[in-house]
């Protein structure tokens, strides 16, 4: 059974038409890379995956959907707010359990941002503010991933890095970029998108980046 399946879909916005009528299809265990310069719709696109398929994916949007005024630990812990009573969310607030601030602490430490557990993420750079939307995506522990532009804030190496731990986290992904490198790199399928439609579709082994360039 697919993790995503989208038949003949179309968005608007005042009257014009944004995207499609297009179909996708994403199968358990594929990782694919949403490509395609800015305004062509990937981001609508998303936002329609994440409406079929919120049960089952973890979204990290492109405004990141942090909370400004709130420490870096609770914007994570954020992530299995479902996972728990409203009690025990409660207490959290103001003293978060053992048990939690250590998984927190380690996946923050994997980012390279532990020292920002009890800062508030409103004070934090857009690198760091990624890296807080990303950690909580891994702490809701959900095995499929939508996110948009995850990574547009990171330098090379770091990115790098982080497209790395999505992978080994995230057994399916949809994922868009404006990176071809890492596009081309970290997945296994490309989809292109232009004006709304997709333009290409292929595997990630059987394309270079000048096959990418038209879409931009």
């Amino acid at each position: 059974m697919p993790v995503i399946e989208l038949t003949k879909i179309t968005a608007a916005f005042e009257g014009r038409r944004v995207l499609g009528p297009l179909s996708l299809t994403i199968a358990p265990g594929e990782r694919v890379a949403l490509v395609g310069k800015s305004g062509a719709g990937k981001s609508t696109l998303l936002k329609l995956a994440y409406q079929h398929a919120q049960a089952v994916c973890t979204l990290i949007p492109q405004n990141l959907g942090l909370v400004d005024a709130l420490p870096v630990f609770h914007n994570v812990f954020m992530g299995r707010l479902d996972q728990h009573p409203g009690w025990y969310s409660a207490i959290t607030l103001f003293r978060p359990f053992v048990r939690d601030r250590a998984e927190v602490s380690a996946l923050l430490d994997r980012l390279g941002i532990a020292d920002k557990l009890w800062s508030p993420v409103g004070a934090l750079s857009g690198g760091q503010r990624q890296r807080t939307a990303i950690a909580r995506a891994l702490y809701q522990g959900s095995g499929s991933l939508l996110a948009d532009e995850p990574v547009s804030a990171l330098d090379g190496p770091r990115a790098n890095d982080v497209m790395q731990l999505l992978r080994d986290r995230f057994s399916t992904s949809l994922i868009a970029l404006h990176d071809m490198e890492l596009a081309l790199r970290y997945f296994d399928r490309v989809v292109g998108i232009a004006e709304g439609t997709i333009a290409l579709d292929a595997p990630a082994t059987k394309l270079t980046e000048h096959d990418l360039l038209p879409l931009y």
